[in-house]
């Protein structure tokens, strides 16, 4: 049935794409979609345990082996009626390569709203070099999430609107960061910290990362939450013991212990875990099937990040696969982007404020300078009137240097 004439959409007549920051650029240090290129003496660089902390050389700073050789991605549509909505994830000038020379054909011509479609034939016609995540999917997610801004702004709807609308007036904020004793004090829920030891630590690694635990807790008093980001660097034994040296001081939560693909080890380390204490991970995974396992494995919270897991489209699918299982979706930390979505879940009680200023301290927009009006929690909290503006609500900031290294 066709549309009547009032409701004909327009359709996509240009993609472009951008980057800036990451190994192929002049300027270092601008933070924007690449969250981790950010410059010296900053927390998100402080000796956190990796996959690389067992090489000496690499243990001291992520940048050290290339955690912010991407850069940013910026990917901009153009409707024919003039209209444009963009999006910002990390890919750089990789994702250039491949929403211009390769994406670009699944989007222009397509109406506006032909967002489902567009992102399946993306999905499949990737499959043979994607690996299921990575950089490919990262750049999927961000003409994504650039469609869903075009759509927004061309029927004068915020995001959250177009997704079935709020399911409560506000969302309430944990922080991340290297203080949670200061993200207390400006109003968050709760403080998740990275942990900086691992198995190649032994014990001692596991007594240091107590320490601060310790030290935090008596703080911040027992009501705060306070959690652990493990970021992958972790086998089963050491989790183990982690988790139970951490029982005593109320830890919420263990996040990401493990790589993505190591399920078996989800699924043993959330048989020895103590009873009470929940075992989350997510924002590495990039496919649903690989949600699903993670769901199976008996993974409490789903951390699927919407700028790396396929974009919007793909975390409603996550949300609704935690859902069927009565598990909760928190995306990890990815501002409007996820707030637009998790204010529509509701399975979704809480999200995520990355604290990208170096010492934690003051709540810095996640994506700076990159997103002009970008929200940020004000007592721990941003409201659904503060979303309520046509697509995600931000723009672009063309001031950054951000650079158009290809052409289709």
């Amino acid at each position: 049935m066709a549309l009547a004439p009032s409701l004909k959409l327009p359709t996509i007549t240009h993609i472009r794409a951008y980057s800036m920051g990451g190994a192929a650029a002049k300027v270092h240090g601008q933070g924007g979609g690449d969250y981790h290129d950010q410059g010296k003496d900053h927390w998100i660089d402080d000796h956190i345990a990796t996959p690389m902390s067992k090489y000496e050389e690499y243990k001291q700073s992520r940048q050290s082996f290339g955690i912010n050789v991407l850069g940013t991605l910026v990917v901009e549509v153009e409707a024919s009626d003039g209209t444009t909505g963009f999006a910002i994830s990390t890919a750089g000038t990789v994702g250039c390569f491949i929403v211009e020379h390769h994406l670009s054909r699944f989007v222009e011509g397509k109406r506006v709203d032909q967002i489902k479609l567009i992102h399946d034939q993306m999905l499949n016609a990737t499959q043979y070099y994607s690996g299921g995540g990575g950089v490919v999917i990262n750049t999927i997610s961000c003409v994504d999430l650039a469609l869903w801004d075009l759509y927004g702004k061309v029927v004068k709807l915020p995001v959250y609107k177009l997704l079935g609308g709020a399911v409560r007036d506000e969302i309430h904020f944990y922080a991340t960061g290297a203080r949670p004793d200061l993200a207390q004090k400006m109003g968050f829920i709760g403080g998740k910290m990275p942990t900086h030891w691992g198995p190649a630590d032994g014990d001692e690694g596991i007594a240091k990362d107590i320490a601060t635990l310790k030290e935090m807790r008596e703080r911040v008093g027992d009501n705060f939450w306070l959690m652990f980001d493990c970021w992958m660097s972790q086998d089963v034994n050491y989790a183990t013991k982690l988790a139970h040296a951490a029982a005593p001081y109320k830890l919420k939560w263990l996040e990401e212990c493990f790589p993505p693909q190591q399920i078996e080890s989800y699924r043993e380390l959330k048989k020895n875990m103590p009873k009470g204490m929940l075992m989350t991970t997510g924002e590495h995974t990039g496919t649903l099937e690989g949600f699903k396992e993670l769901s199976e494995a008996g993974v409490d919270i789903l951390q699927p990040d919407v700028g790396w897991c396929g974009g919007v489209t793909s975390l409603c699918e996550i949300a609704a696969v935690a859902k069927s299982r009565g598990q909760l979706v928190v995306p990890h930390g990815s501002s409007v982007y996820s707030h637009h979505a998790v204010i529509t879940f509701t399975n979704t009680p809480f999200s995520e404020m990355l604290m990208t200023s170096p010492h934690a301290d003051y709540v810095r927009p996640q994506f700076d300078p990159v997103l002009i009006d970008e929200p940020v929690p004000h007592d721990g909290v941003i409201t659904a009137e503060e979303l309520d503006k046509p697509g995600f609500g931000v723009e672009l900031n063309r001031d950054c240097p951000l650079e158009r290294p290809f052409e289709h």
